[in-house]
């Protein structure tokens, strides 16, 4: 990876006047409807970021931050394989610059999105699955993260759900003693064919029950089955983590003024990020869009 792309380009007192701005900004939007302080404590402690999934995935590091800062969008979690290229192949120097990269700006490298799962009937699969949580386990410790996500990804034929759920759920374990030691969060995608049923978490959950794992609601449609969005959310919600994916929030059906209502009832603190599946042509326009939305739901938010 060339050093050149995680090099500081913009000054770092600018950045921090302008997050402080964007603070003092969203401070006054709330306190302008009224809300009492507690309430608008709460609406503060959320934030929203991205995940490069899509709308970041083709940009350089500088770029895809650079886009951050303009959109406020002052998280972000970066997937295995995109552009910017933070990965477990980087030298110590190379984590060092990306660290760097972070602290001179406003955004917060929240943590990253890898592809490692444990649903396989393949033993040796698995293994290499846990042992490569652990490189981006150290990776995200190097260059300042805070987590990594993982995911179920399916149930495999041939082998029982309990087998799976509990295999997934010891393989979880394994990995969070792992991140703990680094000071790392494992965080649970709520993903995958039948795996991505909110019983099927929870009782992955059950048997996943180091304190360093949590959940990472993903917000999908398989979240309104059953008794609907609340009953599935209150499955979980005990060990929901401070990341919550969403899509667009003003395409489609799902209820997103219910999640955030539900996410400020509870008192959430954590990153709202979002994990767009569209391809606007300008990008930041689109972040701006989306940051917008939040800003509205979490303020109608009682």
């Amino acid at each position: 990876m060339p050093s050149a792309s995680c090099s500081p380009s913009t000054n770092r007192r600018g950045f921090l006047t302008h997050v402080s701005q964007m603070a003092a900004g969203a401070a006054a939007a709330v306190a302008a409807r009224g809300l009492p302080a507690a309430t608008q404590d709460k609406l503060l402690r959320m934030q929203m970021g991205l995940v490069t999934y899509l709308w970041g995935k083709d940009m350089t590091l500088d770029e895809l931050l650079d886009a951050c800062e303009k959109s406020g969008l002052l998280g972000v979690e970066l997937r295995t394989e995109h552009r910017h290229g933070v990965e477990p192949d980087l030298t110590p120097a190379e984590r060092q610059a990306v660290r760097r990269r972070f602290a001179a700006s406003p955004v917060q490298l929240v943590g990253y999105g890898s592809n490692c799962e444990y649903h396989s009937a393949d033993p040796a699969e698995v293994r290499a699955n846990i042992e490569q949580t652990k490189r981006y386990i150290e990776l995200m410790h190097d260059c300042g993260g805070t987590g990594v996500k993982v995911k179920p990804n399916g149930f495999p034929p041939g082998r029982s759900r309990e087998a799976t759920i509990e295999q997934i759920g010891k393989s979880l374990n394994i990995v969070a003693e792992y991140g703990q030691r680094y000071g790392q969060k494992i965080r649970v995608e709520v993903h995958g064919r039948g795996t991505s049923e909110l019983p099927v978490i929870r009782d992955i959950f059950e048997v996943a029950d180091h304190p360093n794992v949590y959940v990472c609601w993903n917000c999908n449609a398989e979240d309104l089955h059953g008794a609907g969005l609340a009953a599935n959310f209150d499955m979980v919600k005990h060990r929901l983590g401070d990341t919550v994916h969403v899509r667009e929030m003003n395409i489609g059906d799902y209820p997103y003024a219910q999640l955030m209502q539900m996410l400020v009832d509870m008192d959430y603190e954590g990153w709202i990020l979002l994990e767009a599946r569209t391809n606007p042509a300008d990008k930041v326009a689109a972040m701006i869009e989306q940051r917008q939305v939040f800003e509205r739901l979490t303020r109608a938010a009682r």
